[in-house]
């Protein structure tokens, strides 16, 4: 897997993964192409802007996308998050671990972030049981930045220190 800031040429894969009603249930639901683009260019915006944004997860041998997984912090978030979304195609496979691995590494690294959290919906069970393979406990609830305010959020995460101990 190569992991590579938003490109144009994602958008197909974007769309398909937001246009799944299991997949996109947590990250914002269902969408359209045109939103989904939006989205996306939020995403590489995200990148223009603030130096950083979620990966694309992108298959080395086909080149085909498999969803995004990275640091992500627009106006208004609870934290400094590292978060994931991936194509149901790609579920079960390791990829969510080894993207989130990876991007949680680059931001203590490259960021110097000193915490990182992961915002999950309290039903996307598939989510909390990433984050606690990655070694992130259940911190606190709270919510999002508008449009989505009125939800409740599960926020797990962990330090630095704690993430550099966990991998000794």
């Amino acid at each position: 897997m190569i992991l590579r800031p938003t490109a144009q040429a994602d958008l197909d894969g974007w769309a398909a993964m937001m246009a799944d009603e299991e997949t996109s249930r947590y990250i914002g639901g269902l969408q359209g192409r045109e939103q989904s683009w939006r989205g996306m260019a939020s995403m590489a915006g995200s990148w223009a802007i603030l130096g950083f944004g979620m990966f694309s997860m992108v298959d080395k041998q086909t080149g085909e996308w498999l969803g995004r997984a990275g640091p992500w912090q627009p106006e208004g978030w609870p934290g400094t998050e590292v978060g994931w979304g991936i194509r149901r195609e790609a579920w079960g496979k390791g990829y969510a671990l080894e993207a989130a691995t990876a991007a949680i590494d680059w931001a203590f690294d490259h960021l110097g972030w000193t915490q990182v959290i992961h915002c999950i919906d309290p039903g996307n069970v598939n989510s909390q049981k990433l984050a606690q393979r990655l070694g992130s406990t259940l911190l606190r609830q709270d919510h999002l930045p508008p449009p989505y305010h009125e939800l409740i959020i599960d926020v797990w995460g962990q330090s630095r220190e704690q993430w550099r101990s966990r991998k000794t």
